[in-house]
């Protein structure tokens, strides 16, 4: 692990360790929580009092992704990494948006050799990450003002999370190289096809928005089927999404009778490369 490449919210300025805590040379001073976090969002750039996931949604995350239905995805990040780095050692890898910590976690493990932060604006999803792998910088911080000194990532990861162009492209090296996840109109079809009585398909296309300061490598799907059994499994998955908080009784009960119900996982992955003149 390193702290060098992490910056003060507040003035931008280096942070460097200090006893156990980090100060920049404009004084500014962040204590490690209990938990093993580092808390860089000032009070000024919270847009609620508790932004993000909020607790219950952190623990249905965790006990879903838990379950591994969607370990393909972390998978195949590896792989993409592992070309992307080749030989390198202590690159540095960031996780936008990592939640509660699976998929940062698993890439770890995955990849001893290299330096990893996963970064979110929830303090529920970052205390529940620090449970799972201590060998991983968590912070709290905001995506937008990410306390990342410029030009200092070789990769990061953007996995079901907001796009940022031009907070990534700034933290990443010239040819670093980004990797965003986001679900084709196939990703949990089935579920629905249940709650909804008509489907809007969505013409997200993040390759457009991208395209003034990210060329694209590549672009595949990555789609496979998993068996929903239980019930409690139906309803943490539920609970993880934005559809959870649309489903009324009726609907939960029409679920219920489908169980069990073979879903479809179905994902862009996009390795998009920043232009060195960013």
């Amino acid at each position: 692990m390193t702290l060098s490449i992490l910056v003060c919210p507040h003035c931008t300025q280096a942070l460097t360790p200090e006893h156990k805590g980090l100060r920049c040379s404009n004084n500014h001073y962040f204590d490690r929580a209990r938990q093993g976090y580092w808390n860089l969002l000032p009070v000024q750039r919270k847009k609620s009092k508790d932004p993000g996931d909020n607790p219950e949604m952190v623990s249905a995350r965790r006990q879903f992704l838990d379950l591994d239905y969607y370990k393909p995805l972390a998978d195949q990040v590896i792989r993409l990494v592992t070309q992307q780095l080749g030989d390198v050692c202590n690159a540095q890898i960031l996780d936008m948006g990592c939640g509660e910590g699976y998929y940062t976690s698993l890439w770890q493990e995955a990849l001893p050799k290299q330096n990893f932060i996963g970064l979110d604006i929830s303090k529920h999803a970052i205390k529940a990450a620090t449970q799972r792998n201590k060998n991983i910088i968590w912070l709290v911080a905001s995506g937008a003002n990410m306390p990342i000194e410029k030009n200092s990532l070789d990769v990061l990861s953007v996995v079901f999370s907001r796009l940022m162009p031009l907070p990534m492209a700034s933290a990443l090296k010239d040819d670093g190289l980004l990797i965003l996840v986001w679900p084709t109109s196939r990703h949990l079809i089935e579920l629905k096809q249940v709650m909804y009585k008509q489907l809007k398909t969505s013409q997200y296309d993040p390759c457009v928005e991208l395209a003034p300061l990210f060329s694209m490598a590549s672009k595949q799907t990555l789609a496979f089927e998993f068996t929903i059994t239980l019930a409690a499994q139906l309803f943490t998955l539920l609970d993880m999404t934005p559809h959870g908080q649309r489903i009324n009784t009726e609907t939960k009960a029409s679920l219920l009778q489908n169980l069990p119900m073979q879903l479809s996982f179905s994902v862009n992955i996009g390795c998009f490369i920043k232009r060195a003149s960013i």
